[in-house]
């Protein structure tokens, strides 16, 4: 047995709809993923490979109640779809084998300090303090993908309501990297694990929060995502 000499932290873990839990190994984001306009205007969404950036695994967030982060007067929520992995790899070479990798799907909310991203954004600096911040990661119950419709990739709609009001409406088709060559892109970059987290980007519509606003994200008939923003800690 191990001599840990301070308190191992839990394993944070994901509820999964009809029982169980989904212990969270690492997240990875994908940004940019939805083309809006580009096709409209005769461009070309994947002139450029897939932006990966990653949150930790205890920014999860599932009870409900997200505090209200510090160093920051630009929360906006981002609403995604999330995939589950039950398995990983390296250098993926199929969208068969990419597929095959899924446990699940979530809907969740990937949270973003927005004036923090400017200002990284300007210096050519990291995203960390705008992304990877704590309780970034507010995340649904994870349905299994053999219970929930393995084809909600190609018919369901995100919409994302901020105190009822719809703020974003878009369809998973119209993203620009389908989720199997999402995971084969990371999988090209990182060794991919069961317990793996992917959120796979947000249509367009993305706004601010500020403490007492309830979120709401859903997509298709996974189950719903709803979270208050608390006052800050």
């Amino acid at each position: 047995m191990t001599d840990y000499l301070v308190a191992p932290p839990p394993v944070p873990a994901v509820p999964v709809h009809g029982g169980g839990f989904f212990p969270v190994r690492r997240i990875f984001c994908v940004g940019k993923n939805y083309a809006d306009h580009v096709r409209e205007m005769g461009g070309d969404p994947k002139d450029a490979p897939p932006v990966f950036f990653t949150k930790p695994a205890d920014a999860v967030v599932t009870d409900g109640r997200v505090p209200f982060p510090q160093a920051t007067d630009e929360l906006h929520y981002e609403g995604e779809l999330v995939v589950a992995l039950k398995a990983g790899g390296r250098d993926i070479a199929s969208r068969e084998a990419a597929g095959a990798l899924i446990f699940g799907q979530a809907a969740g909310c990937d949270l973003t300090r927005r004036d923090h991203q400017a200002r990284a954004k300007s210096a050519g600096a990291p995203w960390d303090t705008a992304k990877a911040f704590d309780h970034s990661a507010p995340v649904a119950p994870i349905g299994r993908i053999e219970a929930f419709a393995p084809d909600l990739f190609d018919s369901a709609r995100l919409v994302t309501r901020v105190n009822g009001e719809t703020r974003q409406d878009g369809a998973l088709a119209d993203m620009i990297w389908t989720v199997p060559e999402i995971i084969i892109a990371l999988s090209r970059q990182f060794e991919l694990k069961a317990g793996d987290l992917i959120f796979t980007g947000t249509p367009e519509g993305v706004g601010p929060l500020k403490p007492g606003d309830e979120t709401q994200v859903e997509i298709g008939p996974l189950p719903a995502l709803r979270f208050t923003m608390d006052e800050p800690l």
